[in-house]
C-alpha cells in the first residue's frame, strides 16, 4: 500500500463503499486484495486522518513492545491489533514481531543517520612476539601514511579554491 497516493487511498476506499467487489478494486489500483480489505476497515475506524502523513512515523520502543505485547501474550490477531493502533499496514507488526523474536524477545532500536568513523588504535599488547608487534606496526604506518596523503590532499584543494577566489577579485 506503500506506493498509492493520499488520493489513491481515497478513491480506493470510495470505490469499495461504492458497491465495487474487493477483487476490481485490488485490480485497479494493482495491491493485494488483504491490502484493500485493512486499507477500508483502517479507514472506518479512524477516518481520513489516518491517511495524512507526510513522512514515516517513528514508533518508540513503547508502543511497539505493546502491541507486540498484545499479539504474543494476550494472543490477539495481528491485524485487529494493527488495525487498532492505526498502522500503515499489518505487515508492519509482523515485521516488528519477526524482529522480536529473532533479537532474542529485546526490542532493538533502529540506529538512524551515518555511522560515526571508528579510529582503530592498534595498541601494543602485553604478550607480542616480534612478528605480531612487526605486523602491528606495519598496519600502523600504512594506516598513518595514509592519514598524511588525506591531509595533504585537503590541503591542495583548500588551496586550490583560495587562488581561484584571488584570481575572481
Amino acid at each position: 500500500m506503500g506506493k498509492l497516493s493520499y488520493e489513491d487511498k481515497i478513491n480506493l476506499y470510495k470505490d469499495k463503499k461504492s458497491g465495487l467487489s474487493t477483487s476490481s478494486v485490488s485490480k485497479k489500483y494493482g495491491i493485494r486484495t488483504s491490502g484493500v480489505n485493512y486499507l477500508v476497515k483502517l479507514i472506518d475506524i479512524h477516518g481520513f486522518d489516518v491517511l495524512r502523513t507526510n513522512k514515516n512515523k517513528v514508533y518508540i520502543k513503547y508502543e511497539k513492545q505493546e502491541a507486540i505485547d498484545r499479539v504474543l501474550i494476550n494472543n490477539e490477531p495481528v491485524w485487529t491489533v494493527a488495525l487498532d493502533i492505526g498502522l500503515p499496514s499489518d505487515s508492519l507488526l509482523q515485521a516488528w514481531i519477526k524482529k522480536y523474536k529473532e533479537m532474542g524477545y529485546n526490542i532493538v532500536e533502529r540506529k538512524r543517520g551515518r555511522p560515526t568513523m571508528n579510529k582503530k588504535e592498534l595498541k601494543p599488547k602485553k604478550n607480542e612476539t616480534l612478528e605480531e608487534e612487526n605486523e602491528r606496526l606495519k598496519k600502523e604506518n600504512l594506516y598513518l601514511k595514509a592519514e598524511l596523503e588525506y591531509s595533504k590532499k585537503l590541503r591542495a584543494v583548500v588551496q586550490a579554491r583560495k587562488n581561484q577566489q584571488q584570481k575572481k577579485k
